[in-house]
């Protein structure tokens, strides 16, 4: 076996990995705080980067100015959806919001090419697509200089985050609400308010994936399908926590590019798009509550 391309591989995957464990940082926040699986995380993805380049096509601006314009889209939407949707349904039962967030999916997909249009575009971030050259010199290893800078970025927004969760006063009202609503309702934290900025929090992730992930693989409607690669990393790491997230990112990241390579010739292809839920379902049996969830303990 090449070590060289073996590292290749598994570098690879590791890096694709953290640009998944973002996207289901998207749903980890909305479900730790709400118990609401946000099912339209994807299109949130896909409204993300499709309103960037519309934006960039539309008014003629350049993509330091687009970016901005996006981030405020993205926290608008994340406002009007905790408002008009999440608010009305509390204490529903939670497959009436699970429902909820099914067609908000489909009204963000919809909403986003009524506003900019349904064709693919090319999003041209200002990191080159090329291999990192230290890596090829020393160990003739080719990884990409843009998957390695997304995956710094990526890294980025998980501290920032984990600090916003651990250092600041909002974060500890998060961490209170997410342990017990009606105790942080008892010691005055406004529920409403932690949710809307939960939401807020959730369009920002969105929007950095959706970029990331549209510069790769071009801004269309396929993006949307991102979230569902990031179930299994759900399962993996469990639903509440992010470091669960990011190591659950990691495992799906390197496995599916290690079968793709290794497995991949020996049953056929397209391993990439099944294996990882194959992963899901098998370790489901072990350990349902994942890596770094919590165990639920029901008297009956």
């Amino acid at each position: 076996m090449n070590i060289s391309f073996f590292f290749e591989v598994l570098i690879g995957g590791l890096l694709s990995g953290v640009m998944y464990a973002l996207v289901a940082i998207g749903f980890v926040l909305i479900y730790k705080a709400s118990g609401v699986f946000n099912f339209a995380q994807g299109a949130m993805v896909f409204f993300a980067a499709l309103t960037c380049v519309g934006i960039m096509d539309k008014f003629g601006l350049s993509l330091w100015l687009a970016i901005p314009a996006t981030m405020v889209a993205m926290i608008i939407l994340g406002l009007a959806i905790e408002r008009v949707v999440l608010r009305p349904l509390v204490n529903q039962p939670e497959i009436a919001l699970f429902m909820a967030t099914i067609g908000l999916a489909f009204f963000i997909e919809g909403l986003a090419q009524l506003l900019w249009g349904s064709q693919v575009h090319k999003l041209e971030l200002p990191i080159e697509d090329v291999p990192l050259q230290y890596l090829l010199d020393n160990f003739n290893i080719i990884v990409s200089q843009f998957d390695v800078i997304a995956a710094a970025i990526c890294g980025v927004m998980v501290i920032v985050l984990a600090l916003l969760f651990a250092k600041t006063k909002v974060g500890r009202a998060l961490r209170a609400v997410a342990d017990d609503h009606q105790a942080a309702l008892a010691v005055g934290i406004p529920l409403q308010r932690i949710w809307a900025v939960l939401w807020a929090v959730a369009g920002l992730v969105a929007m950095v994936a959706g970029l990331l992930w549209g510069a790769r693989n071009g801004v269309q409607f396929a993006l949307t399908f991102i979230a569902l690669k990031a179930l299994p990393v759900l399962i993996l790491g469990g639903f509440t926590s992010v470091p669960g997230a990011i190591v659950g990112g990691l495992i799906i990241g390197a496995s599916e590019k290690l079968a793709e390579v290794y497995i991949g010739p020996l049953v056929g292809g397209g391993i990439e798009g099944w294996f990882p839920y194959v992963l899901a379902l098998l370790f489901l049996l072990v350990r349902p509550e994942g890596l770094f969830g919590e165990k639920i303990i029901r008297r009956i």
